[in-house]
Formats: structure tokens, sequence, C-alpha cells
């Protein structure tokens, strides 16, 4: 109950202070571009010393300056809780994979390495995993365990907010087989890239997860799943579930529940 109220103050609260957005072009060796990210820091930054950094990564069809623009509150929180937010490119449709069959698009390799050492160069964070939160909504909350899940050593905390968590019942879906192959000729790349197939590389406690979906949402299903087997495998996890689709009304209001979990891990709470 204490962690609802606390969400529901964030939102409520009215701030004197906010945050400053920097655009910036960050560059992937792997995949030889520039590639540009928001970073949006809080009003202390030029006071301290490093702060943990909380990875919000976009959906389908999306950019890098979507959640800027859709959730502007977004400064305010970074300056409420004293945090880095850095939301990455992830392309029209990478689903933050290395793809398989498309060797131009290697944004795991970028997103869990390559965007890491560039913000851990440019600016004052904290350089381990209990600095370190990865989230997003939809392709991204796909992205955010997908990644967390295979890299523990990088990420301590991680979310997802409305996410693809099991692709396998989209085959035709979203410019997946693009990424993978069909679903006829590659079924097991869809088998091995896909998030609920991660579970087995966690063990309990090994990464704070929150997961939150709402009930009238196309990934329902499928968030449950995960839900019930992470149950099944006993990994710790917050799951949220409420009335709401897949759209920005539900996500601008579950971002604030992600950031709150993610910042009291940090505070270690």
């Amino acid at each position: 109950m204490k962690f609802v109220f606390v969400a529901l103050a964030l939102v409520c609260a009215s701030f004197v202070q906010a945050g400053t957005v920097d655009t910036v072009a960050t560059y992937s060796p792997s995949m030889k571009k520039s590639i540009k990210a928001v970073v949006i820091k809080p009003d202390s930054y030029a006071k301290v010393t490093q702060l943990p950094v909380v990875y919000l990564l976009h959906g389908y069809s999306g950019n890098y300056a979507d959640w800027i623009k859709k959730v502007p509150a977004l400064t305010r929180y970074a300056d409420q809780m004293n945090l880095l937010i850095v939301c990455p490119d992830g392309n029209f449709n990478s689903w933050y994979w290395d793809s398989p069959v498309d060797s131009s698009s290697r944004y795991e390799t970028y997103v869990s390495k390559e965007l890491v050492q560039w913000v851990d160069e440019h600016y004052k964070t904290i350089r381990n995993r209990s600095g370190r939160g990865i989230t997003g909504l939809s392709m991204g909350g796909h992205g955010g365990l997908y990644l967390a899940f295979r890299h523990q050593d990088v990420f301590g905390v991680a979310g997802s907010m409305s996410g693809g968590v099991d692709i396998r019942p989209f085959p035709l879906n979203w410019d997946m087989a693009k990424k993978l192959g069909s679903y006829a000729q590659a079924p097991q790349n869809w088998e091995s890239y896909t998030v609920i197939n991660q579970v087995h590389l966690l063990t309990p406690n090994s990464l704070s997860i929150i997961i939150d979906c709402g009930t009238e949402d196309f990934f329902y299903d499928v968030n449950v799943r995960l839900h019930e087997k992470l149950l099944y495998n006993r990994i710790p996890h917050d799951f949220i579930i409420r009335p709401g689709a897949h759209n920005w009304k539900y996500w601008a209001n579950a971002v604030v529940y992600q950031l709150t979990f993610m910042s009291r891990y940090f505070n270690k709470e």
C-alpha cells in the first residue's frame, strides 16, 4: 500500500523544479552508425558525483523522442527521484534483438553494451548494475526484460509496460519476421528470441523485476503467462494489472510505478 501512495503522490505533487533534456548523438561500433537518444537529467545533476540510470525504451514504429514528447512529466520524475533517464532510439522495428537474419540490426549489443558505455563515459553515472535499470513499452517492454534477463551483469532492475513478452502468438505482426525469419521457416528463432523462454536464465532475486499490463491490452494474456511462469520458477517480481489498453494514457500512468520501483531498488528500500 505504501508503494501505491508513493507513486500516486509523484503524479499529484506540484514540483517547483524539473530536470533538463539533452538530445545526443551516440555511436554504435557494431552497426557503424550514429544513433540519437534523449537524456533527462535531474535538477541536482551539477551537484552530485554519480546517479543511477534508467534506460527507457520506445515501442514499435516509435523513436528516441517518443517518451519525452508524450510524457513531458518525465523531467519532473527524474528530478524528484534524482536519477538519469535515457531514451535511446531502437529503430522502427528492431525489437532490441541482434537479428539472426539481418546483420545490420544489432540493437541488443547497442543498448546493453555500446549505449551503456557511451552514457557512462559522458555522464556522472553509477557504473555498475546496482545503478542501472531498464524498462519500456510494448516492443520496448519486450526489450527491457529480454536485455535484462540476458545481461544481468549490466542491469540490476528491469521492467515492462504492456510488453510483447511472448512473441510466438503473433507471427505476422510488427515486422518481427523481418528480424527473425518467418515463424514457418525459422521456428527456432521465435522460440529462442522471446522473453518467456529466457526465464531459465534467472535465479531467485538475481534481478529485481516489475511487470505492468492493462486488462484490455492485446498483450494481456502473454503477460499473465509470463507472471505464472515466474511464479512457477519461484522468481520474485511485482506484477501489476489494472483496467487499460495499449495506449499512451496507460503508459503515462504506468511509468510512474516503474520509476518508483526502480528508485526504491537504487536506494535499497
